[in-house]
């Protein structure tokens, strides 16, 4: 496969783009507040350590159901309003868990906020490609991912403070956070041209349609992988590993994960870049071999030092990935029309992974091995990027036009 370099786009990225990017970081930093104290207080009403982890499925299979609907209120409403919409969704929701007088009541508070989620990540994602322009999609895909990871990251430093307070506090700042990510965005788009050229648009680009074109189908499966290794294998069987094979106390496991974020920060701020010089394409199998082998070699490891290295190298491979995928995605949608269906589609294929993968790679690492799970995980990001070999290149600048795309 030729690779074929081109001049660093001249164009700088709108202000709005850098709007979204504070919002993301603010949002997620605010999750990270509430993950590590959801599970405790669910604890705190007596109930059994399977129901805990059940409230926090609850918001991941929320998600998952309600991401078609999100689809369809972008393209109904426009992306600003369902992005409004669903961070207050999760605001309001957020703040009512911290006077939840019961595990239940407590599990509807949490789904309700999955539902907002699907909302306001869909519709971000929308945003951000109508607000950026063409050669320039690779780079504020990784700017936006990059306040995401910041924001998990610090998150957690600061929720470790919250807890001592009380269990429901981290849900109250959660809360306050997210309504100030409502007015940045309000306050910042309010009088947007760009944005209110988005809202204009009224036609749609279906999901049928988007199924035509190769790099699209390819994008699913890229997706569905991404989705199984870092969303729910890295979170749920790393923790493990570290204590049942590496024989290391559980605060290391924390360490891992970071050691992983880092990585990930590290890549995304050049892989978006490399996304608008080199093409969506080769970055994306590039990102796809490194995060497979990563993978793979993180359950073969049977030390500390050799453990971090493989860790830091998956994590290397998930952030080289991430932007040209989203990249693919927006250029796919173009100036068609309003893709929310399309976006919600490639959402909804990461969180099937995230919830198969740990499943999965749980009864291998029961029945088998850590390894031969690890294995499975990293082989399914190998056969994804076979499914790119026959996509055509979007990147505008190396487009070849098909005539009438079609999956072969």
């Amino acid at each position: 496969m030729g690779v074929v370099a081109v001049s660093a786009p001249k164009e700088r990225l709108p202000s709005e783009v850098w709007v979204l990017v504070a919002a993301n970081f603010v949002i997620a930093a605010g999750f990270g507040l509430v993950a590590p104290a959801l599970p405790t207080f669910a604890r705190s009403f007596d109930v059994s350590v399977t129901a805990a982890s059940v409230v926090v499925s609850a918001f991941a299979v929320a998600r998952l159901i309600f991401a078609p609907a999100s689809g369809r209120l972008v393209s109904m409403l426009g992306e600003r309003r369902v992005y409004l919409t669903g961070i207050t969704i999760v605001a309001i929701s957020t703040g009512v868990c911290a006077f939840a007088a019961n595990y239940w009541q407590l599990l509807l508070f949490r789904s309700l906020g999955g539902i907002g989620s699907t909302m306001f990540t869909v519709s971000a994602i929308a945003l951000l490609i109508r607000l950026t322009p063409t050669p320039l999609r690779g780079r504020a895909s990784g700017l936006w991912g990059t306040g995401f990871l910041t924001g998990s990251v610090a998150g957690p430093l600061l929720g470790g403070g919250l807890l001592t307070i009380s269990l429901r506090a981290p849900f109250l700042v959660y809360a306050a956070l997210l309504l100030l990510a409502v007015l940045i965005v309000w306050w910042f788009l309010r009088n947007s041209t760009l944005a209110a050229k988005a809202d204009a648009e009224s036609s749609t680009f279906t999901v049928r349609e988007a199924l035509r074109h190769r790099a699209y189908v390819a994008a699913l499966g890229s997706s569905f992988a991404n989705g199984w290794a870092v969303f729910g294998v890295r979170v749920s069987l790393v923790p493990l590993f570290v204590e049942e094979v590496l024989r290391r106390d559980g605060a290391f496991a924390g360490t891992a994960l970071a050691v992983f974020a880092v990585g990930n920060v590290l890549m995304l701020l050049v892989s978006g870049r490399m996304a608008d010089s080199w093409g969506r394409k080769p970055t994306v199998l590039l990102g796809l071999l490194i995060s497979a082998g990563g993978t793979i070699w993180v359950g073969f490891t049977a030390d500390v030092p050799t453990f971090l290295i493989a860790t830091v190298v998956a994590g290397l491979g998930a952030g080289l990935l991430s932007p040209p995928l989203q990249a693919t995605v927006a250029d796919v949608i173009g100036s068609r029309g309003r893709g929310g269906p399309v976006l919600a589609t490639f959402q909804m294929t990461a969180d099937i992974g995230a919830v198969l993968g740990p499943i999965v790679a749980g009864l291998l690492a029961d029945g088998l091995s850590y390894g031969a799970a690890f294995a499975v995980t990293g082989s399914l990001c190998a056969v994804a990027a076979f499914a790119w070999l026959p996509a055509p290149e979007t990147l505008p600048a190396k487009t070849t036009p098909e005539p009438a795309p079609s999956v072969s």
